[in-house]
């Protein structure tokens, strides 16, 4: 097995708590209705899909239920199929908006996971391309992104507003999307 070496990464171990207010992003940002500014791109009954502010890619997004818990076992059934697929129809919109090679998709769960909000679970979206890690985050610490976040919120709007299911009010708001949500046995 290879080791990384990363003494950067101490910093990230040893930090303080922030003076975090108790509030948490993932519930205030969908109640403000103000979708493009706060890069919500989809909403369904359940979850929406949010850009993040520090990609690791274009396109990287995060799918977060509306309710607030750090434990996924905490989720309804309905809830949690609701959240799956609003994650494939997020995989969907990727692929169409940007062509990726393939994803890389996880939860970080709990305090220990690396996540900066660990108390509102949400999951990561991250499309890959063949060769699109190189020299700059070894060599300078530098993650290179290729477009900025306002013309991927862009892309990625026009991909879900293409699926079927699919509304939009008004170009600054997020595209709602519903999808029958059945807890029965599906033959498909």
């Amino acid at each position: 097995m290879e080791q990384v070496f990363a003494p950067w990464r101490i910093e990230w171990i040893r930090r303080e708590d922030d003076g975090d207010d108790g509030t948490c992003p993932f519930c205030e940002l969908p109640d403000q209705h103000a979708d493009r500014e706060n890069r919500i791109v989809a909403r369904s009954e359940h979850a929406f899909v949010i850009l993040n502010n520090a990609p690791y890619n274009p396109g990287h997004v995060m799918v977060i239920p509306y309710a607030h818990t750090g434990d996924y076992g905490d989720l309804s059934a309905a809830q949690l199929l609701d959240h799956a697929r609003l994650k494939q129809r997020t995989l969907s919109a990727l692929e169409s908006a940007f062509d990726p090679a393939g994803f890389n998709t996880g939860l970080n769960l709990g305090d220990g996971a690396g996540g900066s909000i660990d108390d509102h679970f949400h999951t990561h979206v991250v499309p890959r391309w063949q060769g699109d890690t190189n020299f700059m985050p070894v060599v300078s610490d530098t993650k290179v992104i290729v477009e900025a976040l306002e013309e991927t919120y862009d892309h990625l709007h026009e991909a879900f507003a293409g699926q079927d299911g699919a509304t939009v009010l008004d170009e600054s708001d997020a595209v709602s999307l519903e999808f029958e949500v059945d807890l029965e046995d599906e033959d498909e």
